[in-house]
């Protein structure tokens, strides 16, 4: 049967203004990092696209090495565009990114002119795109020269495979120095992805401050801290989680401490009737400076509760005074040594 998208797609959902560009971008964006790869039946990945798509969801954001396999999430995300969205393209906005790990060799990671281009003409195969909307640097590489990977990020527009770019993990200092370089080349810097979560703050000291200077939108990835902000762990770590296997969650970070502050806003969030992933999820769009929120789901009931959380954004003063008492660094930023350079 040919899908129909929802007529009332963009009634419920709210976009925000990315930066000062001209894009905006639904409060709520979809990640494919988890739960995409060819590990999931695919028709339980289409479902969910779909179903994000007809809740006003319009980004979807992938990298070349989301899985497992790598590539595998880009080469089911386009199986779903091609049986599905394909005929919305003109409202759909598609981000990929390169920087990590991909293939074997000196040319299939980090930040050189090489890896970027070659990565990116890969990515739009697999997806079966002639572009995409926003190309990322996936993390900052002190081995290659800043002008250098901005300037294979310019060649990307240049060329027409990307309408956008970004970066993701970076500093404060090195994002000022990328949008400088960007501004140079006349490729305006147009978003960063960094990983943001009541559990991981770092955003907050200098990036947040950089960012609004410099006019460039954020949208925070692994808002709900790989899923320790769900009421998943509040009693342990239950068979299949990410936790026991060890996928993207080791249970090394599961510490009583840790455990004591997720139970703690667990309460506050039942109290403001949200669950805990609901709160985080709003509280993290709590500063006007974030544009979106990028959260995967592993079924569309998740997915429903996810898009839920934008019913209550508001929080007050004693509110976000108690979460600060709890929502304090946990040692959970798996990607703070590229933002460290």
């Amino acid at each position: 049967m040919t899908y129909v998208p929802a007529h009332d797609r963009y009634e419920g959902m709210q976009y925000r203004r990315t930066g000062r560009s001209g894009l905006q971008l639904p409060a709520l964006s979809f990640g494919l990092w988890n739960n995409f790869g060819h590990d999931h039946p695919l028709e339980t990945s289409r479902a969910i696209v779909r179903r994000a798509f007809d809740l006003g969801i319009t980004h979807f954001d992938l990298a070349n090495n989301y899985g497992p396999p790598y590539g595998s999430a880009e080469e089911n995300f386009g199986r779903i565009f091609a049986h599905d969205l394909g005929p919305y393209r003109d409202e759909l906005v598609i981000s990929t990114k390169a920087g990590y790990d991909m293939w074997p060799g000196p040319y299939g990671d980090r930040g050189s002119r090489k890896y970027l281009l070659a990565s990116l003409d890969q990515s739009l195969g697999r997806m079966g795109l002639d572009y995409v909307d926003i190309f990322y640097s996936h993390r900052f590489d002190p081995g290659t020269p800043l002008e250098e990977t901005m300037g294979a990020l310019d060649t990307a527009v240049r060329q027409g495979k990307a309408l956008y770019v970004g970066i993701s993990s970076y500093s404060a200092a090195k994002t000022s120095e990328a949008a400088a370089i960007l501004d140079d080349l006349g490729t305006p810097l147009l978003i960063h992805q960094p990983s943001y979560s009541l559990l991981n703050r770092w955003i907050e000291h200098e990036l947040l401050d950089a960012l609004e200077e410099l006019g460039v939108g954020c949208i925070v990835f692994s808002p709900l801290a790989q899923g320790m902000l769900t009421d998943k762990y509040l009693d342990g770590i239950p068979d299949g989680s990410r936790a026991s296997r060890k996928a993207t969650l080791s249970p090394d970070l599961l510490t009583d401490e840790a455990l004591e502050k997720i139970r703690a806003l667990n309460e506050i969030a039942a109290r403001r009737g949200q669950s805990l992933a609901q709160m985080a999820l709003a509280w993290t769009l709590r500063d006007p400076r974030v544009t979106s929120a990028l959260a995967g789901a592993s079924s569309v009931a998740q997915l429903e509760a996810n898009v839920a959380a934008l019913e209550r954004l508001d929080f007050s003063e004693d509110e976000l005074a108690e979460i600060d008492r709890y929502a304090t660094d946990s040692g959970i930023n798996l990607w703070a040594e590229s933002s460290r350079e």
